[in-house]
Formats: C-alpha cells, sequence, structure tokens
C-alpha cells in the first residue's frame, strides 16, 4: 500500500515540474515573438507577426486605392479595409468617433486637410526611419504626424497655339495687364487654389498675394470653373490662354486627345520654385492597429507603390528616388518650392478671406 502511495505522489510531482517548465517555456516565446514584432517594426520590413486588418479611412477614389491595398496585402498577408469618402465629412467623423473609431489610417488629399486633422487632435506622430528617409522633409508634417506619399504640381497651362511660352514666368506675372481676358481659373472654393494662395500668403505677405489674386480677377476671360479638366478643355478651345491646374489633369486630358494644344510651363522658377502639395497620410490617435499602420504607409513610401501612385493618377512620386511614368516625365521635371506643405493647412483661413476680398469666388 506504501508502495502504490509513493508512486502516485510522485507521478504529481512529475505533473506539477512539467505544468511550470511549459508555462516557462509559453512565456519565453510569448516575449520573444514580442521582441521580434517590435524588432520589424521599427526596421520596417515587410516581415511582419502584424495579422490584424489596417482599416484606412481615404478620401481617395477606390480606382486609385484598392490596386495598391491589393499589393500590400499580397505581399504582406496583412489584410486591408477601407472606407471612401469626402475628405471633410471623414474627418469629421473621426472626429465624432473618438476613441471608438473602426480607422487605422486616414489617407486624403492637400496637406491643408491632413493639417487640420493634425491640429484637431486625430493623427499620432510616427517614428519611422523608414519614412524619414523616403520622404523630403517639405513633403511631411514638421511633427511627423502625416507623410505625403505623392505629389502633384499646380502650375501654369497655356495654349500652345496662342501663347509663346517665354512670355510665361510666374503665378504673380498672371496679375498683370497683358493677361488681361486672357486668364482661366477654378473656384476658390476647392482646396488645391485655397493651398496656392495660402503659400503665397507665407512667400509674399498679405498685401502682396491680395495684390496678385486681385489681379487674376481683373484679367479672368470668363466665370470660374468647377473643375481643371473643365478649365484645360477651354484653354484648348480658344476661350482663354492660360490657367493654373493641377498637373495630372492634363494627362487625363491628353489620355483622351493626344494632340490636345495645351502645354504646362513651370511657375516661378527664377524665384520660390513651382507650387507643389501632396495626397498623404497618417495613423489616427486611436488606432487599434498601429503597427499595421504604420506598416503600411512606410511601404507605399517605397519604389513599387510610389511607381504605382504616377500610373494611376499620373502624379509624381513622393520619393524622389523613384522616377514617374513616362507620360508624367514627359512635362519635365520644375524646380519645387520647398516650403514645407503644412503652410496650406496653417495659412487656409487666411487665404479665405484673402480671396472673398478680392471677389475670387
Amino acid at each position: 500500500m506504501k508502495h502504490i502511495l509513493y508512486n502516485m505522489l510522485f507521478l504529481l510531482a512529475l505533473m506539477m515540474v512539467s505544468g511550470c517548465t511549459d508555462s516557462m517555456e509559453h512565456a519565453e516565446n510569448s516575449n520573444e515573438a514580442t521582441s521580434n514584432a517590435s524588432s520589424v517594426t521599427a526596421q520596417g520590413g515587410l516581415e511582419t507577426s502584424v495579422t490584424g486588418p489596417v482599416v484606412v479611412y481615404s478620401s481617395r477614389q477606390e480606382h486609385l486605392i484598392k490596386p495598391l491595398f491589393d499589393l500590400f496585402t499580397a505581399k504582406t498577408g496583412i489584410e486591408v479595409q477601407y472606407q471612401t469618402g469626402e475628405e471633410g465629412p471623414l474627418i469629421a467623423r473621426l472626429q465624432a468617433e473618438g476613441d471608438r473609431t473602426f480607422a487605422d489610417i486616414l489617407y486624403t488629399v492637400d496637406a491643408g486637410n491632413l493639417w487640420s486633422a493634425a491640429e484637431k487632435g486625430l493623427l499620432a506622430p510616427i517614428d519611422s526611419p523608414v519614412l524619414e528617409a523616403n520622404i523630403p522633409a517639405h513633403l511631411q508634417d514638421p511633427l511627423n504626424r502625416w507623410f505625403g506619399l505623392s505629389v502633384r504640381a499646380r502650375t501654369i497651362a497655356y495654349s500652345t497655339d496662342r501663347v509663346d511660352p517665354s512670355s510665361l514666368s510666374s503665378y504673380e506675372a498672371l496679375a498683370l495687364p497683358e493677361w488681361k481676358g486672357r486668364l482661366c481659373l477654378r473656384t476658390s472654393r476647392k482646396v488645391y487654389n485655397m493651398s496656392l494662395v495660402a503659400t503665397m500668403i507665407e512667400r509674399l505677405g498679405q498685401e502682396e498675394a491680395q495684390r496678385v489674386v486681385e489681379g487674376w480677377v481683373e484679367n479672368l476671360a470668363t466665370r470660374v470653373f468647377s473643375s481643371d479638366l473643365l478649365l484645360l478643355e477651354a484653354i484648348a478651345a480658344g476661350q482663354c490662354d492660360v490657367g493654373i491646374v493641377n498637373t495630372y489633369y492634363l494627362g487625363q486630358l491628353q489620355a483622351q486627345n493626344p494632340d490636345v494644344p495645351v502645354a504646362l510651363y513651370w511657375a516661378n522658377q527664377e524665384s520660390s520654385g513651382v507650387h507643389v502639395n501632396v495626397s498623404g497620410a497618417g495613423v489616427t490617435t486611436f488606432a487599434k492597429n498601429p503597427a499595421g499602420a504604420k506598416k503600411l504607409i512606410e511601404w507605399l513610401s517605397t519604389r513599387e507603390p510610389q511607381q504605382l501612385f504616377s500610373e494611376l493618377n499620373l502624379e509624381y512620386p513622393a520619393n524622389p528616388g523613384v522616377p514617374p511614368v513616362d507620360i508624367v516625365a514627359g512635362w519635365g521635371t520644375g524646380r519645387q518650392d520647398i516650403l514645407n506643405v503644412e503652410v496650406a493647412g496653417r495659412l487656409q483661413a487666411d487665404a479665405v478671406m484673402l480671396m472673398d476680398r478680392v471677389n475670387y469666388r
């Protein structure tokens, strides 16, 4: 009987030792996995233990983002879910949801919109050597709350039939009397023009910027247009001779008609450089998957997705080491204004008031 009791006690002791050993091994493995995941995230490589989906709120059209997200999923195994809409309502939704938001990333156009979201406390700083290496300083938030991912220049378009490009020089020169009745503009209500005028305020000061914009209004050939594409078509049709547009709209027009008699002129090459803006993204303050969000934004700054940005919407890569597609490269490369694009948000209200004062609607 004693022999049986001793055997039972011995087996019980073995089971307790085995259970403790398994628990220790499990804890060590968990700590090692956590450590490895943190290391990979910091390095910005594609190998990652992030398995949950990354949720994106985006103002970009689905056909411009889905191919990128699908490719990211194919490369990493990380699912991307997205909700598209206008930038204003998306930012308002993010603000209303607060810490209950589903969004891990806000991805939108124009630095003014990104600045607004960041100033509302909706975006968290990103500590990323990958993004710092890939995205120039003037295309990112000074506090690292968002990073530009693609670039559009807003420059001068002109009729190749009626305008000698040697007569062009700057945004400011379009206010001169020689362009009276020859200028077309898009509505001031579009954020792209708000950002351009905000940059002019920073560069020229309020008084001089107002004088320029007032000159533009006096030189208008017709009422302002609702889109850059309509403006370019007006130049081609002879309704006006020059205008200010985002570069990729000319690419859209050339896709329909390669012989359209309109070309781009790089503004302000003898002074500040051509005005540029971005589409970009940031990790939301209450992201449920911040590691996955950071991984996606980092990946979007690398060569293959940067080339896709250029191909899908005829934009310039934000990463200066990546060349644009042929049609974009064919327009040439103007020297960029390296004033940080955050000014587009910081002075946006001033720009709107200035344009209202001179009846630029």
